[in-house]
């Protein structure tokens, strides 16, 4: 489905001759307009909090809160917000991790002029783009993925900020405390202790804190 009206773009890159150009770039076709830029993920969700935004378009090597850390504190914090990687790496890795965080479009930035018209346009209607080359090879890449992981263990599907959440609440910290400790919002929190009970299928807390026991969470498990 469109996005009604012009597409409006949040440009993020710690690069301003670069931010520049793919703004100019974006502004070249009416259908776009970037309404703010950030040079880094903590300036992201600021603006994401205060802009209405369509889209993200966020570069990965960034100072301070880099782009895949943004990305996932954006689908944490629950933000309505299409993200586009628009970064120099083209390694499959980068681009996996990207998609896994939540990024909706990977584009290189050798390939500015060819591919990231079509990759906003993509993204601002929900659908994933990447090149129809690196398509093909993350599909496989991402079926084999899923494959080896072992549907029998729910604590794998967790990822890394669900578990120090989860080993926190096991050890007794609020999670008030918990977001002192994470430098992360009460709701925010919340939002993770939400998210790690529906993905163990749990409704109780006390179900939470006896499942980490029993995994060994306290210190014995890996985080």
């Amino acid at each position: 489905m469109d996005v009604p009206g012009p597409i409006r773009v949040l440009l993020a890159d710690d690069h301003p001759v670069l931010r520049a150009g793919v703004k100019y770039l974006l502004q070249s076709d009416p259908q776009f307009v970037v309404v703010a830029e950030a040079a880094d993920g903590e300036a992201v969700l600021r603006l994401l909090e205060q802009e209405a935004v369509d889209v993200l378009v966020i570069d990965l090597a960034m100072p301070g809160m880099g782009g895949l850390q943004c990305i996932k504190e954006i689908k944490a914090r629950g933000l309505p917000v299409k993200i586009v990687v628009f970064s120099m790496y083209g390694d499959e890795q980068y681009i996996k991790e990207a998609l896994r965080a939540g990024a909706l479009a990977y584009v290189e930035k050798e390939a500015v002029d060819k591919e990231l018209l079509a990759a906003v346009r993509a993204a601002s209607r929900g659908r994933f783009y990447l090149n129809q080359g690196r398509m093909q090879n993350l599909l496989g890449a991402l079926l084999l993925d899923k494959e080896q992981v072992d549907p029998r263990d729910p604590y794998q599907v967790l990822s890394a900020r669900e578990r120090e959440v989860l080993r926190l609440i096991a050890r007794g910290y609020s999670l008030t405390e918990i977001g002192e400790l994470l430098s992360l919002s009460v709701k925010t929190v919340e939002t993770y202790k939400s998210r790690i009970m529906q993905k163990l299928g749990f409704c109780k807390k006390s179900q939470l804190i006896a499942y980490a026991l029993e995994q060994g969470v306290l210190g014995a498990r890996e985080l």
